[in-house]
Parts: C-alpha cells; structure tokens; sequence
C-alpha cells in the first residue's frame, strides 16, 4: 500500500527527533511504498542536509514551519502556494471576509476558553467551536489558496484583541496587550501554516491510503485535513508527547504569561482533536499513553508499540559473562541539568563512605548551547570539591575517583565498551522520556540502577533497581546493594538483556507496524473514486470493498467484480480501477 508518513523536525533531515525510527521503518517494510511530507524546524536543520532514502520512497514535499516574514508583505514561506494574496481586505472577497471572521472568531473562542474551564458541557462546545474554526479556515485556504496574508494582518491582530477582552475570559489572558496581541497572533499563523500547504490533491495527500504521522502537534494536522478532505484513515505514533513538551519549553520563551496561556491552551485543543480523529494511536510507552489519555484520547484506540532500537552493535558484549569493573558505576549520556549529575555526584559520596574504592566514570558530552558546557564546568568543580586529591605517595597523586570521558575519542572506548566499564550503570534524571541508554545497558546484560521518572521503570520492569528522583540517599543505598553482591548483578543484568532482546528491537516494531497498517487499511470504508465517474460517492460507503490482499505486493488472483475502487498505482490497470473490479465482458479482466 501507499503510506503518506508525516514528519516535523525529523525525517528525512539529518538531524531531528524519530529520524532513525522513520529510516527503520521505510527501510524495514519493503512491501510497502512511501510518499514522505515533511516540515522542518529551523534553516540550520535544512543546512546539515538529508539522509540517503531508499527506493521505495516516492514523493518527498517539505515545507518549512521556521521561516516567516516581518509583516503580511513580506516574502511568503517555501512550500506555500505562490498565488497568496497580500492582504485581507484585497485578497478575500466581502463573502470570504465574513467567513475568516466567523472561522477566525470561532477558533479563538476555544482557545481563550483554557482546555479545562467551566465543567464537561463548556469543554464540549469549546472543542465544537475549534473544530469548526480550523476545518473552516482549512476548506477556506483550500479555496483561496492560503492564510499566509490574512493570519498575519491587522484584522486578525484586532480578532485576537476582541477574544482577549470578551467576558468570562481568565485574567491572564485578558491581561494582554497589544504586543501579545502581534506576538500570539503571528505565533498562529505558524501554526497553522500547514493549512496552506499545497499537499491537498488527489496528487498529494489524497494518494495514498494510509496517513502516518511520526509524531502528534503540527505533524499530524497535515492527517486531519487528508482524512477530512480525501476519508484517509489516520495513524498517530508518539515517542514523546509535543504537549508536554510545549508546556516544558514555554518557560524559556520570550513571551509573557498571556500569549503563553494561550499557546498552552491552542495545543491542547489541537492534540484533542488530533487524538479524536485517529482511527489509531501508538503511544511508544505508559508514560506517553497516560498524557494521551489525559488530553482525551479513547483507550479503545491506544496501542503501546516500544520504538525498535538496534540490539546487534552490542550482541558481543552482552554475551560474555565478564561483569566490568567491580566497583565501577557507570553513567553515559548527553550532559545537561535535566539528568542531574549532581545528585549522582552525591551519591558516590555516600557510596565511598562504605565502598572506599568505589569509582564513577561519565561517559558524554555536554548538550549543545552554552547550558551544557556551563553545567559539565559545574559537576566538574564540585566532583573536585567532593573528592579532593589526598595521596601522599606521588604515583597516586591527582587519583579521583571521578572521571569524565567522551565516547569514541582517541583511545577511548566504543559505545558497547562503556557500558561494560563498570559493574552498575546508572541513570539519575529527573525528567527522562523513553530511556534510550537504559535499554541500550539492558541489551549489554548490565545490571542498573535508575530513577523513577519518565518510562524507566516500565522499561526496566523488575530487572534493575528503581529509587525515587533527587534523592542522592536511595540512589547510593542500591548503588551499595549490587556492588556488594555480585551474584545478584549477574541475575539481574541476564534478566535484563532477556527483556530488552523481547520487548525493544527493531524487528518487533516492525512487525507491529507490519500488522497495524494491513489491520487499519481491511477496516476503512471504501473511499469512492469519485474522478472516474463510477460507484455512488453520495451512498454510504461500503467497508472492505477493497480486500487487504490487494495491496501487498506479488501475484493475486483477481478479486470478485464488485464495482470501481481506488487502488494504489502499482496494484491497478492503467485507468486506476481494479481489473477484477470491470465488466464481465472486459476481455483483459
């Protein structure tokens, strides 16, 4: 089948979240074609360039989210349809003015309302009135061949002012002035730029037969209009949560508390909705899946999947019995606050009180931006202040029992090497999403001791120790527990490989999207062609008018003449209608 994957700020760019899921999963259902829509995040991502595709990539069409212009004049975003016009009063006739007001109005109307506010019955004609704002302003950029202008223009500015000042309205909110008004009215426009895109034909979105976006948020509106516009059943997998992520980043943004509230509460109406409209949902962990039920996805619809990650690169090592260092813990990652080094550091303080040769090796390097660099200089200086040099014989002098060591280096250890550096690895974040290095310690039969945040102790599930977050106390007493008892590190670290080789390989997130996609294509209703000017587009559609067997590759035999349906290309005659779908008559049925 033709599988439309949707992406935002990954595939098929070098750099960027779910690019190495994306490529497993092209790469590992040859079977299948795959037309990518892709928007990127930033000039510097479309700079670092893309990755090789393979074949059975098709189409590729990008747009970007980053690039915008100063005022509704300037030059419009890559992507966008050239024939936009400049302006709201000169672009849209008296007739499509009304429309944009009242779908503009509507849109906002929800927004300032917050996602929770005013009980159950609010909350329902809120989520009607977004619906009806965005798939209003959706057929009208469909029609008009855009919003660019008219997002970006004085009315809008002035619609934005109206709903921050109508009644009932949180006091943050109404707290706005006019730059919040500009600020959260251009921020708006960005995201609903793919709206405006040019992906909705029967040559774009309207192609394929499945829509899978790689990730919730802005990925996946480019799914609402292509099921709303063309009936495409829409599949939504998150390895994190875009909302919880917005919510974690609005702090560190440059806007006041108004336009901020409303960003918050426009996300969460449009994951609401993106989670209502899904025919299915693919959490890649409890954690995500938890997010997505409180934001009001039908469990009926969840399906945990665990991203595939590759366990061969460390086959090796996690089959030999040798346990490290003995009383070495280990911790690999990139360095930033958020994995709280500094509880670690304290930790080993305590473990050196009844382990005196315990050691600490660090493996990483510090996340890109001055943040990094100043809290590696940070753990640096106090890992010196905790454990200051005290030998006197001077071939143990500058001995400390803490060391930070990049991965890769000149005469520095390869990735599986690391992890058998030492007896323990450790992880001690305090925000932490699905736990890429606990599983990759996992896969090397490493015995580990992590904190409770995050998917952790799903991942682990009784193969390792789990202690509460900033607590450098527990961290140390099970730090001490497996140290002390290396029979117990053995059972647990060949536990541990056990469920990782089980639960989070490649191969078993292939053969989950494997069956999802024939499940999800056998239960959509036939989509009418309505260009060929056969069946009954008005009629209700017909489920399993088109048997999933036709869309796998290889020689079938001709199905049942039940009428002209859609197929993809390489499984329909020349004129796109199935050949056992012809007259009885037709000589080449």
């Amino acid at each position: 089948m033709r599988i439309g994957l949707l992406t935002d700020g990954g595939y098929p760019y070098a750099t960027g979240e779910s690019r190495l899921w994306c490529d497993r999963l092209v790469r590992g259902l040859p079977q299948h074609e795959f037309d990518l829509f892709a928007l990127s995040r930033s000039a510097h991502q479309e700079q670092q360039g893309r990755v090789r595709l393979p074949d059975r990539v098709g189409r590729v069409r990008t747009a970007p989210l980053w690039a915008h212009s100063d005022n509704a004049h300037g030059a419009y975003p890559r992507g966008l349809p050239s024939r936009l016009a400049t302006g709201l009063g000169r672009s849209y006739g008296r007739r499509d003015r009304r429309r944009f007001t009242a779908h503009v109005t509507a849109l906002l109307g929800a927004v300032r309302a917050g996602t929770d506010s005013g009980g159950a019955g609010r909350g329902r004609a809120a989520a009607d009135l977004f619906t009806e704002g965005l798939y209003g302003l959706a057929e009208l950029a469909r029609e008009r061949g855009g919003l660019h202008a008219a997002l970006r223009s004085e009315a809008t500015a002035r619609l934005v002012e109206s709903a921050c000042r109508a009644p009932g309205t949180g006091r943050t909110v109404h707290s706005a002035t006019v730059p919040d008004h500009l600020a959260f009215a251009a921020e708006l426009e960005r995201a609903l730029r793919p709206l405006s895109l040019d992906w909705y034909d029967e040559s774009g979105l309207g192609a394929v037969d499945l829509c899978h976006a790689a990730s919730g948020g802005a990925a996946a509106l480019p799914g609402l209009l292509a099921k709303r516009f063309f009936g495409v059943p829409l599949l939504v997998t998150e390895h994190g949560v875009p909302l919880r992520a917005h919510y974690l980043a609005a702090p560190d943004t440059p806007f006041g508390a108004p336009v901020r509230a409303l960003l918050a509460n426009f996300h969460g109406r449009l994951a609401s909705e993106v989670y209502r409209q899904a025919t299915l949902i693919t959490p890649g962990n409890a954690h995500v899946r938890r997010w997505q039920e409180r934001c009001g996805a039908d469990r009926a619809k969840l399906r945990t999947v665990y991203p595939g990650m590759e366990a061969e690169r460390f086959g090796a090592v996690g089959e030999r019995d040798d346990g490290g260092g003995p009383d070495t813990l280990v911790w690999i990652g990139r360095i930033e606050p958020a994995k709280d080094l500094i509880a670690l550091l304290h930790a080993l303080a305590e473990v050196r009180r009844s382990q005196a040769d315990a050691r600490l090796r660090i493996f990483g390097a510090p996340a890109r931006g001055g943040e990094g660099d100043r809290y590696l200089a940070h753990c640096r200086a106090l890992a010196a202040r905790l454990f200051p040099d005290r030998a006197a014989d001077a071939p143990a002098a500058g001995d400390n029992p803490v060391t930070f060591e990049e991965i890769g280096g000149t005469g520095g250890p390869d990735l599986a090497e690391a992890y058998t550096a030492g007896g323990v690895v450790v992880l001690s974040s305090v925000v932490e999403g699905f736990p890429i290095s606990l599983v990759e310690a996992m896969f090397c039969g490493r015995a580990t001791v992590s904190t409770d945040v995050g998917a952790v102790a799903e991942v682990v599930g009784g193969t390792g120790l789990v202690v509460p977050p900033r607590n450098p106390r527990a961290l140390a007493d099970a730090c001490v527990a497996l140290l002390r008892d290396p029979g117990r590190r053995a059972r647990l670290g060949a536990a541990a490989r056990a469920r990782a080789l089980e639960l989070f390989t490649v191969e078993q997130n292939l053969a989950a999207f494997r069956g999802i996609y024939l499940d999800l294509v056998a239960h959509a209703p036939a989509r009418w062609a309505a260009e060929t000017g056969e069946g009954d587009p008005g009629g209700p559609p017909r489920p399993f008018a088109t048997p999933p067997e036709a869309h796998v590759l290889g020689h079938l035999p001709p199905p049942r003449a039940v009428g002209a349906v859609r197929l993809p290309s390489w499984a329909s005659g020349a004129d796109g209608v199935c050949a056992g779908a012809r007259g009885a008559g037709d000589g080449d049925a």
